[in-house]
């Protein structure tokens, strides 16, 4: 991982030129009124502070992920197979288009807003087995970036979770060709090894190569000390009512249906 140097104080709470989808219930206003509250206490009562970019050894349980890559990699390549049936990020989760409108960033969810998919899950239990070593496990995919793509700067909608990237398909790029940004770090990932950063800050990334590249990408709770964890944690288990999470959960059961029904109709006629 190649980065910057970076002010690691003050985070923005919106993005410029990025406008959300509109969301008029009056459970969605209330709920985001809160969460706009609860960001401010979770960037006052951060355990490690607040960079852009963590250090990894603030998370020990890290190398656990980076020795379980070999095998991760393995049930990955299988998944890919399958490449052109898996769901693009929007049509999973519909937000994602003020961002995203194309078919070239590809996802394979094994845990969404803790709520897992059991037969995803069953094709990736190696990986599943290594995810456990992360507490506060929120989501878990394989994040597809195909050639060309590039995700314009954009922020998280809560900062009440840190996000990681395992490297698992990196092809070799000249270092401007490759990267995501984190606030005003350039960081480059690298096969087999973690990244863990606060996608709360304004981010992009790219891929302007000819060839794949895949992480796994995780969200989980990001460490907080009374209030902002018990506010964090009632935050967590109220999301899942939100409209946008259950239409998430919705579209993801549906291209699963299909997706599992149809590997069974080929498994059948041969």
């Amino acid at each position: 991982m190649v980065k910057t140097a970076s002010d690691n104080t003050g985070q923005s709470f919106g993005t410029d030129g990025i406008k959300p989808m509109e969301r008029p219930s009056a459970m969605t206003r209330f709920f985001m009124g809160i969460v706009n509250w609860a960001e401010k206490l979770n960037f006052k009562y951060a355990i490690h502070g607040n960079p852009p970019v963590y250090d990894n050894a603030t998370f020990p349980w890290s190398k656990d992920i980076e020795a379980a890559a070999p095998a991760i990699r393995k049930e990955l390549e299988k998944v890919l197979e399958r490449q052109a049936e898996l769901p693009s990020f929007q049509d999973i989760s519909t937000d994602v288009k003020t961002i995203s409108d194309d078919s070239h960033w590809k996802t394979f969810f094994l845990l969404g807003y803790g709520i897992s998919s059991e037969q995803n899950i069953k094709a990736c239990p190696e990986t599943w087995k290594a995810m456990q070593k992360i507490p506060g496990l929120k989501t878990i995919m394989f994040s597809i970036f195909e050639p060309g793509k590039h995700l314009p700067a954009h922020r998280g909608p809560y900062n009440g979770v840190l996000r990681l990237h395992l490297g698992m398909i990196v092809p070799e790029a000249e270092p401007d060709q490759l990267a995501i940004r984190v606030k005003d770090q350039i960081c480059h990932w690298e096969e087999g090894k973690v990244l863990i950063f606060d996608d709360a800050y304004e981010h992009e990334a790219w891929n302007h190569t000819d060839k794949t590249r895949v992480v796994l990408f995780v969200d989980f709770v990001k460490p907080t000390r009374f209030p902002a964890k018990f506010v964090n944690w009632i935050l967590m288990n109220m999301a899942i009512f939100t409209p946008f999470i259950r239409e998430g959960l919705d579209n993801h059961k549906d291209w699963e249906k299909k997706f599992y029904a149809e590997a069974e109709a080929l498994r059948n006629r041969n």
